[in-house]
């Protein structure tokens, strides 16, 4: 028998069907609520409003759960590759050897860029931020591959996806090269994935770039770490825009743009900035996390609580452990490392912090990641995109696959004036 919620208002009622998911997750299906009530939900930030029903990713915020496809990230962290994750979220299932095989081969085929594609980074300002290239890139997308841009067909949706995974880490590197006035290097295919994009960032040709293991190991790391994570911000916007049946170019287009957000994809810079602050000042932890406790002070603690969870996040454990390991093999001394262990240490101690759940989340080590193994600042941002780049395209290609999509169109509770009449502009005062 199926579980149903009553909701009362007036003398009106409507039995709503619960749907049940198969980590136990329930909720109510409100389609006919304004038809029956004339009610609609008020949800400012969707807080609670599912917009679909998905079988990409679960995350538990109370337990600090987070499952690709079903595998636990910290498995997953611990045992796969990039790409065999972005095989994942892609397929539903962990690839098989050939398979990998085969869809390794098939992203190396289409590293390099149309030649044509390049001249769209010339007109750019030289100090333009890498994340608005990169979704002007992006976009243009669509229009060099016409012949892919059809939704209902899986095979140009299948090599439309192998494109934008394989191109990213090129067009991405093209954007940093062309903000230091350097010359844009041609993909290596026989580095692999992560060695690829760092070889095109630091390497010239006029001189190597020596690929540290150590280092495309920790990137690879970082990838896997934000390759989904259920319907956040950017991942909505994507399954939004693509509801409109907009190509898969254009909708990645729009994802980049929400992850650009500091309240979104740009937090990690913000910790980056946060800690280069308490060192120029000459502050300890404890000094700072009493500034960020005090009312009249406007000082913000980054790097710590999350909209999701409420513990912590299982991803920012992985990457602090990461981020000591890839120091000590580096050899380097890191004294906004030591700010950040400080901070930590002190926040989950205090009740002030404690009690309001503010726990360190993935933010919080992973831009002395980026900056340990060369990233500049301002990359941040880009290297998030492309390790959501497999999430957002699984959640593109599941919403075209589910009979009960729609596009996207919420509604509002209206307040502004109520009808008025026109005064002509000589009569107004």
């Amino acid at each position: 028998m199926s579980e149903t919620a009553k909701l009362v208002y007036g003398d009106k009622s409507l039995e709503m069907k619960v749907t049940r998911g198969s980590e136990d997750e329930l909720g109510v299906e409100i389609g006919a609520l304004r038809a029956k009530t004339g009610l609609i939900t008020l949800d400012p930030g969707f807080m609670n409003t599912g917009s679909c029903q998905s079988a990409v990713t679960f995350i538990d915020g109370d337990k600090g759960i987070l499952r690709y496809r079903g595998y636990s990230i910290e498995e997953l962290a611990e045992k796969s590759s990039f790409l065999e994750v972005s095989h994942l979220l892609l397929e539903g299932e962990l690839p098989t050897k050939a398979q990998l095989d085969t869809f390794t081969s098939r992203v190396k085929l289409h590293t390099m860029l149309h030649e044509d594609v390049k001249r769209f980074y010339k007109g750019f300002p030289k100090d333009a931020h890498p994340m608005a290239v990169l979704s002007a890139v992006c976009g243009a997308l669509s229009t060099f591959y016409q012949d892919s841009l059809d939704i209902d067909d899986p095979a140009q949706v299948d090599i439309s996806t192998v494109r934008l995974i394989a191109k990213f880490p090129t067009m991405a590197a093209c954007s940093y090269k062309h903000s230091i006035g350097q010359p844009f290097l041609y993909p290596v295919n026989a580095h692999d994935y992560t060695s690829n994009f760092l070889h095109m960032m630091f390497a010239t040709p006029c001189e190597g770039y020596e690929v540290s293991p150590v280092v495309s190991k920790a990137l690879d790391l970082l990838l896997i770490l934000h390759a989904d994570h259920e319907q956040n911000c950017s991942t909505s916007t994507v399954r939004l825009v693509g509801s409109s049946q907009a190509n898969l170019f254009a909708s990645i287009s729009a994802g980049v743009n929400a992850l650009w957000g500091p309240l979104h994809g740009g937090a990690n810079q913000a910790v980056i900035e946060m800690l280069d602050q308490i060192e120029s000042e000459g502050l300890d932890g404890r000094k700072y996390l009493e500034r960020c406790k005090d009312r009249n002070d406007t000082t913000r603690l980054m790097g710590f609580g999350h909209r999701v969870y409420k513990n912590f996040d299982p991803r920012a454990k992985i990457i602090k452990k990461a981020c000591g390991e890839v120091l000590g093999q580096l050899k380097k001394q890191s004294r906004l490392l030591d700010i950040a262990a400080e901070l930590e240490e002190v926040a989950l101690k205090d009740d002030y912090f404690v009690s309001r759940k503010l726990y360190p989340n993935v933010d919080f080590y992973s831009g002395i990641i980026y900056k340990a193994i060369g990233i500049p600042v301002n990359m941040f941002t880009v290297l998030f995109a492309m390790g959501r780049l497999p999430g957002w395209i699984a959640h593109w290609k599941e919403m075209h696959k589910d009979p009960a999509t729609k596009i996207g169109r919420p509604r509002q509770v209206y307040t502004g004036a109520t009808e008025r009449k026109y005064t002509p502009i000589a009569e107004r005062k």
